[in-house]
């Protein structure tokens, strides 16, 4: 049920950005923000996954900080997600794309971040309206999706049927301030924006594979060609990782009843047998 409070505006300058999720996707997104001043605190159960998160931010945050003329914040890990978010102006769930363990985080945020805090879950695919069985504050949770920044910036953020409406434009003009390009779903969609037109074309790729019609450079090289792309749809998936392709082929199977047979593949082919891509070493390129 949605909640009766008003959403106010929280105070961005001394506090921080709360990250739950210190994958591929939370450390670049820790980055951005990072990089254009905005303390961050990473919240991350698997303490193995510190290390590497701390690599890419301390690495990448200089020359992006150069480039948009800004002095970086600061990056926290912690394991607690109480310290993470309870004094945070926004919270980004971006753990893997299960509806069951967001719909838990985002239980868990609601109950400990202040009633100001923004609530966003950067899932690709999942409506944030399906994550609301153990959550209140409703008013002030939406979609916030990054793509893979700092190379594509595109920023989507969409209702969960709820949402305060003045959050849209004060979420978008400070991401607009770290750099992204925000764009607005104006309903609630699967997939929200590029997602729905990006879903068909990496569908279809892994179904061409999946009938050995032809390899991942052979789809690459003439996706680059046609479209003047810098990247294929072959190697855009082995960055983002196979596992969660595959997550989100389960979840448009489900939603829209696209053809199962390419997530079958993926799975049987690659995710059961630990090949994910870049972070593994082995994918639809390797």
């Amino acid at each position: 049920m949605p909640s009766l409070s008003t959403w106010t505006k929280p105070d961005t300058t001394t506090r921080p950005i709360a990250i739950i999720g210190a994958g591929v996707m939370g450390r670049r997104i820790a980055m951005m923000w990072v990089a254009a001043g905005y303390n961050i605190i990473l919240c991350e159960k698997q303490t193995k996954n510190h290390d590497p998160a701390l690599e890419y931010i301390t690495a990448n945050v200089p020359l992006q900080a150069a480039k948009m003329g800004t002095k970086p914040g600061t990056t926290k890990f912690t394991t607690s997600m109480k310290e993470a978010v309870e004094k945070a102006w926004m919270v980004i769930e971006a753990i893997p794309e299960v509806l069951e363990l967001k719909t838990d985080i985002l239980g868990q945020i609601d109950e400990l971040a202040p009633p100001d805090c923004i609530v966003t879950t950067n899932s690709p695919s999942l409506r944030s309206s399906q994550m609301l069985a153990k959550t209140k504050g409703n008013y002030r949770i939406c979609n916030g999706h990054y793509y893979m920044p700092p190379e594509q910036t595109y920023f989507e953020v969409m209702t969960c049927g709820y949402t305060d409406p003045d959050i849209f434009p004060f979420l978008m003009e400070k991401a607009a301030t770290a750099g992204f390009k925000p764009v607005h779903a104006q309903t609630e969609s699967t997939g929200l924006v590029f997602n729905r037109i990006w879903a068909g074309i990496k569908r279809e790729c892994l179904l061409a594979l999946a009938d050995g019609v032809t390899d991942g450079v052979t789809i690459d090289e003439m996706f680059k060609s046609w479209f003047q792309a810098n990247k294929g749809p072959c190697e855009m998936m082995d960055t983002v990782g196979l596992d969660t392709v595959y997550n989100i082929e389960v979840i448009y199977s489900k939603e829209l009843q696209t053809n199962p047979h390419a997530k079958d593949w993926l799975k049987t082919s690659y995710v059961d047998q630990g090949h994910l891509g870049v972070k593994t070493g082995k994918g639809l390129l390797a």
